[in-house]
């Protein structure tokens, strides 16, 4: 399974591919913000976005994957420090799958990926 993680922090991305790589899924692809991302988004199965981003924050990155016939159902894991119950309904009506927020324990990665891809 291939999956793309967008975060601008380099520390983030290495933690997130991390824990992927201990859970079994070594397919795992980076990208720094929005734009880049949606240029590496070709055989992506699972999205692990951050909100906050220059470029292309994950919100907008979200929206434009849900306009996208391609890429509508794809499951999409938002991973941010945005913990307000606003900005969760936000992402969700924007067409988020699921929501962590940082910092987050390995278990609930797992979970949570697990849950999305219907495991």
């Amino acid at each position: 399974m291939k999956i793309l993680t967008v975060d601008d922090s380099s520390t983030m991305r290495r933690i997130i591919k991390n824990t992927l790589n201990r859970l079994g899924y070594t397919d795992v692809l980076e990208a720094e913000h929005g734009v880049d991302g949606l240029a590496k988004m070709t055989g992506v199965e699972l999205v692990l976005t951050d909100w906050n981003m220059p470029e292309m924050d994950g919100l907008t990155f979200v929206k434009a994957l849900r306009s996208n016939p391609r890429f509508k159902d794809v499951p999409i894991i938002m991973v941010t420090t945005e913990a307000a119950k606003k900005e969760i309904l936000e992402a969700i009506k924007s067409g988020v799958t699921d929501y962590i927020v940082k910092p987050f324990t390995p278990e609930t990665l797992k979970e949570k990926i697990q849950k999305v891809l219907g495991g």
